[in-house]
């Protein structure tokens, strides 16, 4: 007779022993932390949800400033969201000249081009210029965008096409 001992003893298809002692926590491959429990008893289904009180990783290796810079970074990012590269009629102001570029295919050469432009000058024009920094990494930013590693969908937008 198959009893409650037996049960525990299986393994399903991918060698993972079935338990009933439930609620319990598993980490997938990516670090992400889950509580398993039994949603309905007499059907045997079970709920699984992710944990919220996970606390983001710090990285305790930089010794770069890394942290500031990244900060900085995307306080410079976000300006340029307000400034002279958007339209100024309520009806365009969401539109940036290098989304009139990627229109045109001409965006992974333009972000190529500059990235040469600012890097090239830092240091030569207005000096050590930590704006040149900052306009090459932006740059590389928009790179990785529209040489297709990031897409809008990404960051739940559609794309434009």
């Amino acid at each position: 007779m198959f009893g409650p001992e037996d049960e525990r003893n299986l393994n399903n298809e991918r060698g993972y022993p079935y338990t009933t002692d439930y609620p319990y926590d598993i980490t997938d491959i990516k670090g992400t932390q889950w509580t398993v429990s039994l949603a309905d008893p007499n059907l045997g289904t079970l709920r699984v949800n992710k944990k919220e009180n996970m606390e983001t990783p710090t990285n305790h290796l930089w010794k770069y400033n890394e942290d500031k810079i990244l900060k900085d970074i995307e306080y410079y990012v976000t300006s340029t969201y307000n400034s002279h590269y958007c339209g100024h009629n309520d009806d365009y102001k969401d539109i940036q000249t290098i989304d009139l570029m990627a229109a045109k295919d001409l965006a992974t050469h333009f972000c190529q081009a500059n990235i040469l432009k600012y890097g090239s000058r830092y240091g030569d024009k207005d000096g050590r210029s930590k704006r040149d920094l900052m306009k090459v990494i932006h740059y590389a930013m928009l790179l990785l965008h529209f040489d297709g590693h990031y897409t809008r969908q990404d960051n739940g937008l559609t794309e434009f096409r």
